[in-house]
């Protein structure tokens, strides 16, 4: 079972009772797809809630964010304005066993999400998960993603692309931003992060037309890891 988290420290933010019962059901369907596919090597619960549930909703922590906000902050347009900026077009790229796309999907039930990978065994797997755990607001597709971030309905399409573990950080970039509108943003999520690599990424994004906009770096709650999060504006 995995330990039902009073806190999901700093996120602010906070899964419902159905939320839970989904994020349950995702750990048990990845243990049993374990046992004949290689999906991931995390499968004690509580490095399992850490390492794939939280690290995946700590990348899009300004998106839970934007859902959060109470209605004093904002006055009496805030719902017409959550309704307008909670909804996101997001991509992704590498999703391997579904992270942190499926997570990002079951927080944000209002945003359409897109999980990419090139092995189609996986997606195979994806797609069966999906139908499981009646999970609306999610599509597979199969590919790599140099090639389908050039086809006509991908290029420029999404408000949002995570990729995690795809390579290193000046790849990733080459990756993710032609998948992204105009103003989008690209998640780079990371380990260990050096100013030496923010000199180098600064290069690519700005060659592919974006900004380096904030590197976060942030401590895991259960094992004090040190991880990052690169965001790019495109």
């Amino acid at each position: 079972m995995l330990p039902q988290m009073v806190d999901w420290q700093h996120l602010n933010w906070q899964p419902n009772a159905e939320q839970q019962l989904q994020f349950q059901r995702l750990y048990e369907l990845i243990i049993k797809g374990n046992q004949t596919l290689n999906l991931t090597r995390i499968t004690e619960p509580l490095h399992f809630w850490e390492k794939h549930l939280w690290d995946s909703l700590r990348g899009i922590m300004p998106l839970l964010e934007v859902r959060g906000e109470r209605l004093e902050v904002r006055g009496e347009r805030l719902e017409e304005e959550l309704v307008q900026h909670s909804a996101f077009k997001i991509v992704d790229i590498g999703t391997g066993a579904g992270f942190p796309g499926i997570p990002t999907a079951i927080a944000l039930p209002d945003s359409q999400v897109t999980l990419l990978d090139s092995t189609r065994k996986k997606i195979a797997f994806l797609d069966s998960l999906i139908a499981e755990l009646s999970i609306g607001n999610v599509n597979t597709v199969t590919g790599r993603a140099e090639v389908v971030g050039k086809e006509s309905q991908h290029q420029q399409a999404y408000d949002i692309a995570l990729i995690r573990a795809v390579g290193s950080a000046s790849v990733c970039a080459e990756y993710a931003l032609p998948f992204l509108k105009s103003g989008g943003l690209a998640v780079l999520y990371r380990g260990n992060w050096t100013t030496e690599e923010t000199e180098t990424l600064q290069n690519t994004v700005k060659r592919l037309g974006g900004a380096i906009e904030k590197v976060e770096e942030f401590t895991t709650p259960l094992s004090n890891s040190i991880r990052h999060c690169v965001y790019i504006r495109k």
